[in-house]
């Protein structure tokens, strides 16, 4: 279900203060996010809304349950502290990563911390119904072992898949190594835990995992290339925002060529980055039947044989010529390795520029640097949680609204009516409405 549901309240819809109302706790709770801790004087400067409609706007977040303030210390202070805006950590979502050698799901806040996780190993390649039914276990596991659950506020489910997911609906047209050909899994795993369900291309979320809050933060031009069990997958960002193509699939690297093919043409021939730069090959050399990314890059580190560093070697002359494509096509700031490639790279890094450098052209290659991803193991799971946590963020009260639906009647069946009441305070104030379009401020 990656498209947001058919809520009336959306924002955009019925009258024009509501509307306006609605966006604006929208664009609150993205700064917030993006931004991490803010004051209320830098929410009002960065929105251009005056204070006294930033306050009823973090009151009707915070009745909701999305966001926490406290009060800086004011030792030393002259004057009032303006209150510090943050993410509530019980505003969370399950982020689920199937993998060719196990299903990984983690409890994560909407400020991209990964609270706990649950690793299932798996002795074949799962298929979606595997996938599903470990995920949805794994989620009634991170639920039981935590007391504090049933106070959580849960975004849905975000399911980082290796192959290509078409962004409209969460169906998963191909993942090549899993098997998996036009897959409902959105749909499955929204069914299986009754939570809202989202699914999406994993490279593509690492991406955005690292632009909110690892090596991308910053930098508005910038490629990633992830490698996984599945093999390698990419993301693109460009002027700040994912480029995503037309259903979704932009960034597929791992199948662009890079040598001759090596028989008939198909889209999973050899000669393909993915083929020919492989995490399989090189846990055999090591002797490994499988490794989580530490133990990877740790074994790669560690080993003497001068096979494994010809090797390394090789596939990191083959991935200079894929990074040197993607430079000269997308002129980025920034290249971003995570998974497998990371550790190759760091391996000889010093190669690996020298390579990029010497065939890309002089111009695109100005300026540009090569750095690996900074969530480790973290990483697809924070971007899973994203989609769950964009639908959030995209309409707050909706969400509150069906989030008390689900709950028939607990504490949070007062959330619309303070929210209401919040609302109407600010429309008495005159500032709810207008401030978006003429972008007073007291500040």
């Amino acid at each position: 279900m990656n498209a947001a549901p058919n809520d009336p309240h959306a924002p955009g819809r019925g009258n024009t203060l509501e509307s306006v109302r609605r966006n604006n706790l929208s664009r609150v709770l993205s700064l917030v996010h993006r931004l991490g801790p803010s004051s209320r004087s830098e929410l009002t400067r960065h929105t251009g809304l005056n204070r006294s409609t930033i306050a009823a706007l973090v009151a009707e977040l915070s009745a909701a349950g999305l966001v926490s303030e406290s009060v800086p210390g004011t030792q030393g202070q002259v004057g009032r502290p303006s209150p510090v805006v943050r993410a509530d950590a019980a505003c969370v979502a399950f982020a689920v990563n199937p993998e060719l050698d196990a299903i990984t799901v983690g409890l994560v806040r909407m400020n991209g911390e990964v609270v706990s996780r649950v690793r299932r190993e798996v002795s074949r390649v799962p298929s979606v119904d595997d996938a599903v039914r470990l995920a949805a276990e794994s989620i009634d596991t991170l639920r039981r072992e935590h007391p504090e659950a049933p106070d959580w506020q849960i975004a849905g489910v975000g399911v980082a898949v290796p192959g290509l997911v078409r962004s409209r609906d969460g169906l998963v047209r191909l993942a090549p190594h899993l098997g998996w050909r036009d897959a409902p899994v959105a749909e499955r795993m929204a069914e299986a835990t009754g939570l809202a369900a989202y699914a999406a291309n994993d490279a593509s979320l690492g991406a955005q995992a690292e632009q909110l809050f690892g090596a991308g933060r910053g930098h508005d031009d910038f490629i990633y290339l992830n490698g996984g069990a599945s093999g390698i997958g990419g993301g693109v960002v460009a002027n700040g925002a994912p480029l995503g193509g037309l259903n979704g699939f932009a960034g597929e690297f791992g199948h662009n060529l890079v040598t001759a093919p090596h028989g008939p043409s198909s889209p999973t021939t050899g000669g393909t980055l993915e083929e020919e730069v492989s995490r399989a090959r090189l846990l055999a050399m090591l002797g490994l039947d499988g490794a989580d990314p530490e133990e990877f890059a740790s074994a790669l580190r560690a080993s003497d044989d001068a096979r494994v560093h010809a090797e390394i070697r090789r596939e990191l002359d083959i991935l200079s010529v894929a990074l040197r494509n993607a430079i000269n096509v997308l002129n980025p700031e920034r290249v971003v390795l995570g998974g497998f490639l990371a550790a190759l790279a760091e391996c000889d890094p010093a190669h690996l520029e020298r390579q990029v450098g010497a065939q890309t052209l002089a111009a695109s290659w100005e300026g540009v640097s090569i750095v690996s991803a900074e969530l480790g193991s973290d990483l697809l799971l924070i971007g899973a949680a994203e989609l769950p946590f964009s639908a959030v963020i995209g309409d707050p009260a909706g969400f509150a609204r069906r989030a008390e639906a689900r709950t028939g009647g607990s504490d949070r069946a007062l959330i619309p009516a303070i929210m209401d009441q919040r609302a109407a305070h600010a429309r008495a104030d005159g500032t709810a409405a207008v401030d978006e379009q003429k972008g007073t401020s007291d500040d």
